[in-house]
């Protein structure tokens, strides 16, 4: 295993080449290292990756999940679709002093064999993709039998649910067929994605206590410069002052509704862990 990038070339559609675009705006790896890097332990610890165990980091990003997995010994293989953010994580592991693989690849299409994996993970990753059921798929059929699957979703009643929320009403519809990311969020949708693929399947909702953010304006203006969704809302009305106005003034309302600058600001998450049949 080396520590490079392998950019396989993938025949995306207009939909995975308009997502692959909106998620190498701004700079998600700030917010994945200043915002929401304990969930990475997180998610590992809950699966006890150990050293020798085969991992795969589904929409892996900058390596959230992927090097804390790495430093616990294990063989990891990190994807995702947008290679600006795999470089960013590769270097990230570089100068850790881990050894990763890191590849493109579409979670619809993952390129390994059937029950490769000992545990395939994805944090705050997976859940974007605008078409769930083939992505539950592919998570069950490249990991071994008996092995762990493990998700961090955001749950749609959390903050960054109720973000997307706030947002729908200024962004374009989604493509037909499309099913919300907080879904993966409800382990109802979770248990009809996987079926009776998966056993133990165990959902707990959680928080991400976020103390980054001293008022609504200082997280609006944070996800205005480096969150690819946020960043691609605002885009899409640029032309419009009065709507522009409007989502400033609904994205600081749901940050002080979420407790922002008080003592508790908490993003509620689904921590998910299932066994391979």
């Amino acid at each position: 295993m080396t520590n490079t990038v392998t950019n396989t070339p993938l025949a995306l559609d207009p939909i995975k080449t308009k997502h692959r675009a909106l998620w190498a705006l701004g700079d998600y790896d700030k917010v994945a290292t200043e915002v929401v890097a304990p969930l990475g332990d997180v998610l590992v610890s809950a699966l006890d990756i150990a050293p020798g165990h085969d991992v795969l980091d589904v929409a892996a990003g900058s390596g959230n999940a992927a090097l804390p997995a790495a430093q616990r010994g294990a063989r990891v293989v990190a994807t995702d679709l947008t290679p600006e953010l795999l470089e960013i994580g590769r270097r990230r592991a570089e100068a850790a002093g881990l050894d990763l693989d890191w590849q493109q690849a579409d979670a619809e299409h993952l390129p390994f064999a059937d029950q490769t994996f000992d545990a395939t993970i994805s944090t705050v990753g997976v859940m974007f993709a605008p078409f769930h059921q083939p992505v539950a798929d592919e998570l069950v059929r490249v990991t071994r039998s008996g092995g762990t699957i493990g998700l961090i979703n955001w749950t749609p009643k959390g903050f960054i649910g109720q973000m997307f929320a706030t947002m729908k009403p200024y962004v374009a519809a989604p493509p037909a067929g499309a099913q919300p990311g907080p879904l993966w969020g409800t382990e109802d949708h979770l248990r009809t994605l996987f079926g009776d693929r998966v056993t133990n399947l165990v959902a707990t909702r959680q928080v991400l206590r976020v103390e980054s953010f001293a008022t609504g304006a200082a997280f609006r203006d944070f996800f205005k410069a480096y969150y690819g969704p946020t960043i691609a809302a605002y885009r899409g009305i640029a032309d419009q002052p009065e709507l522009v106005a409007r989502l400033d003034q609904d994205l600081v309302g749901l940050a002080h509704r979420f407790g922002v600058g008080e003592s508790a600001f908490d993003w509620e998450y689904l921590l998910v862990t299932a066994t391979r049949r």
